[in-house]
């Protein structure tokens, strides 16, 4: 089979991770377009691609397969549905927007032309997750009692004019890295019951937040900061306990159950993400099984209500 061809909208950080890691396997990079042409041209060169002066243009005269859109998040909807009316399949980066309003927009436009659109969030394109949803599907901990999740890092270093940290950009603590122990939750327990948020707003954006999401019977309490570095996952149950140490990414999963251990040893990474999104490209399919719309549409749904109750909101959203 021949290899899979990707459009990349952006050339910054994300787009230069993926690009190394997807070309190692059976997909090449035939198109580029960003709004600094130069970055877009050096990128191209180094991916073997034809970089595109405007996005238009690549839509009409590029050759491929899907389009990966690796821009900050505030681009993300009209990228995103300017390709999918054009009956172009889409990776969007996460979150693939800042509010349910636009993720709702973005899958109506999937919907209406039977194009197929997926976000970006690697996680859950890996075995090591699904092997915990898997454990805890199987009750082998018993009832959950309780869960825990922290991810963060010192984004607070980084420089003042990176996206993470611009109000415009819908930079914060919340959107960039607090979407991934949302997801965990929603991916393992579905939708809270109750939603209660707690957080520091400085400059325009999050830089932390605690987010305790209610079940019937026990809480996820998830810490997420821009001002230290830690991570990690343990889920507490009425046998045993699952530990996952770097679970955004995680390599392994660790569970004790009934006195007995068991590990599980797996990859997360972009290559499997985007071969399995080339995989259900060409299968037909138009909403992924990893990613299913419900679940990207519920996790923006629950940081709408945390940005709600932290009285945040960006620049671009007040009238």
């Amino acid at each position: 089979m021949s290899k899979f061809r990707w459009a990349y909208v952006g050339s910054g950080n994300i787009a230069k991770s993926t690009a190394r890691s997807i070309l190692k396997g059976e997909h090449c990079i035939t198109a580029v377009y960003s709004r600094n042409a130069e970055k877009a041209k050096r990128f191209a060169e180094k991916c073997g691609a034809r970089a595109f002066d405007s996005f238009d243009e690549m839509l009409e005269k590029g050759e491929f397969d899907a389009l990966y859109v690796a821009t900050p998040h505030t681009s993300h909807l009209d990228y995103s549905i300017k390709a999918m009316q054009a009956g172009v399949p889409v990776l969007c980066e996460k979150p693939v927007g800042v509010s349910t309003a636009e993720v709702d927009a973005m899958l109506k436009a999937s919907q209406d032309g039977g194009v197929y659109f997926c976000e970006a969030m690697w996680t859950w394109f890996s075995d090591v997750a699904l092997k915990v949803k898997n454990w805890i599907c199987e009750k082998r901990i018993g009832d959950i009692k309780s869960v825990s999740i922290d991810y963060a890092f010192p984004g607070l270093m980084m420089s003042k004019d990176s996206r993470v940290l611009t109000p415009e950009t819908a930079g914060g603590a919340l959107l960039d890295i607090g979407i991934y122990p949302i997801t965990y939750c929603y991916n393992l327990f579905g939708y809270p019951k109750e939603i209660k948020c707690s957080g520091k707003v400085k400059n325009g954006i999050d830089v932390e937040e605690t987010v305790v999401l209610s079940y019937d019977g026990f809480d996820c309490m998830l810490n997420m900061s821009f001002a230290k570095l830690k991570e990690g996952c343990k889920i507490i149950g009425s046998r045993g306990e699952i530990n996952v140490p770097v679970f955004h990414m995680a390599m392994l999963a660790n569970m004790k159950a009934d006195g007995k251990k068991e590990s599980f040893k797996g990859k997360t990474d972009y290559l499997t993400e985007f071969t399995r999104v080339a995989e259900e490209i060409r299968a037909g399919k138009t909403e992924s099984a990893y990613i299913p719309f419900e679940a990207t549409r519920s996790c923006m749904q629950i940081m709408d209500e945390c940005r709600r109750q932290m009285n945040l909101v960006y620049p671009f959203e007040k009238q």
